[in-house]
């Protein structure tokens, strides 16, 4: 062994999981907060056909009043707000674990982090639930990781210029098929999918664990194939602002408090405007839109609310609102652990075996009541868990296999 080696090794030996308290209170809130937004939007993916949950014309209930409205919070306060939060929040743990690029002992230990995610979600994709998100953010991650010597400035310059600009394709892309050619627009309105296929996917789910896994398994090709063409492209961006704006100390609150409420201001603004577009469509009468695709333009574009929720979150974090903190921050400490948990909840309530198998039978009001059921069971078992473990139990096993070495998970006496 060359001398080179041996400090390689022995500097990958003394690498060890950050103490809970050095961990960035901010981060870990917003983590919190981003892993518990997301199910809102999951729910429906994991209770109804994936052809509803982009056209909710198919689903198998009335999407009137109570239900409406319940499908307008989802598409306004969350839709691609807190998954692009995820996003830039794995950019930066990127830059966390694996420090600059010419630090061989920490780029080894972040390309095995990656790898044993890649793994985990393999058996999440396949096994439970076809949406698993970790498996892009794996590859994804390789790319950025690439980048991790690259100054804040740049980073976020890139990753928010790369950001704006896919959303102002897709924003002319809702445009051209609200104004353009009939001709041309018609193949964007033409239905792909029938009530005939919703009926016969949500008894496919419903007979047993060989017809789910098969429904899931074409769900699962289906979306890698997308990722592979079409997520990675805003992914990677998103988690190389997130790399930036933790380089320059935007999300541990460093940056001026002017810039946070400034965000935050622009968030809400843009948050009313969407609120009042979706809310124009969803009273406009059936086949015709009321806003002339204004409604998909401003929800092209969550990256503006996502900084002003992420600003208000560093604000209460830095500058008080302690209660609302300490409740995410144990959240956000076992994402791994709750994502994966929001799975196995979800799965056994709507199609695994050995539960109910409810998938298809509960509308968007009853799915609330679900989400908000699960929200309160994390936010109550994640601060009793780490009263006595030092960290989630996934998270443990993810970081022994990383470190390749056996670490304490019970708090000392």
């Amino acid at each position: 062994m060359t001398e080179q080696t041996a400090d390689q090794t022995a500097r990958t030996l003394s690498l060890a999981p950050v103490e809970a308290r050095d961990r960035i209170a901010a981060l870990d809130a917003l983590r919190g907060l981003a892993v518990l937004g997301i199910l809102a939007v999951n729910a429906a993916a994991f209770a109804l056909p994936f052809m509803v949950y982009d056209d909710p014309a198919l689903a198998p209930f009335p999407v009137q009043g109570a239900n409406a409205t319940a499908r307008w919070a989802v598409e306004v306060f969350f839709q691609q707000k807190f998954i692009t939060l995820f996003s830039m929040l794995f950019g930066a743990s990127i830059y966390l674990v694996g420090g600059e690029t010419g630090d061989a002992a920490r780029g080894g230990l972040l390309r095995r982090r990656l790898l044993w995610l890649a793994a985990v979600a393999l058996i999440h994709g396949l096994a439970f639930w076809y949406g698993d998100v970790l498996l892009l953010y794996a590859w994804a991650g390789v790319f950025v990781s690439l980048m991790r010597s690259l100054p804040a400035r740049r980073l976020i310059t890139l990753g928010l210029g790369l950001t704006l600009l896919l959303a102002s394709l897709q924003a002319g892309l809702a445009l051209f098929a609200a104004h353009g050619p009939a001709a041309l627009t018609g193949e964007f309105a033409r239905p792909q999918f029938t009530p005939e296929m919703v009926r016969q996917t949500i008894e496919a789910y419903r007979s047993g664990w060989a017809g789910a896994l098969g429904q899931n398994l074409t769900a699962w090709l289906v979306l890698q194939g997308t990722s592979l063409t079409v997520f990675v492209f805003s992914t990677v961006p998103l988690m190389m602002l997130g790399m930036g704006l933790f380089k320059s100390g935007f999300l541990s609150g460093r940056a001026p408090t002017g810039l946070y409420l400034a965000l935050a201001a622009l968030g809400a603004a843009a948050l009313a405007l969407l609120g009042v577009l979706e809310w124009r469509e969803l009273t406009a009468p059936a086949g015709r839109s009321a806003t002339g695709g204004l409604g998909d333009v401003v929800g092209a574009y969550p990256i503006v609310i996502t900084l002003g929720y992420a600003s208000l979150v560093i604000l209460a974090a830095t500058r008080g609102a302690g209660v609302l903190v300490a409740a995410l921050r144990p959240v956000g400490r076992m994402a791994l652990t709750n994502y994966l948990a929001q799975t196995l909840i979800m799965t056994t309530l709507f199609y695994m075996p050995w539960g109910p198998r409810l998938f298809g039978r509960m509308d968007y009001v009853q799915l609330w009541g679900v989400v908000a059921a699960v929200w309160a069971l994390q936010l109550v078992w994640s601060p009793l868990w780490l009263s006595r473990f030092r960290m989630g139990p996934l998270e443990w096993v993810w970081r022994r296999l990383t470190y390749g070495r056996s670490l304490p998970l019970r708090k000392a006496a």
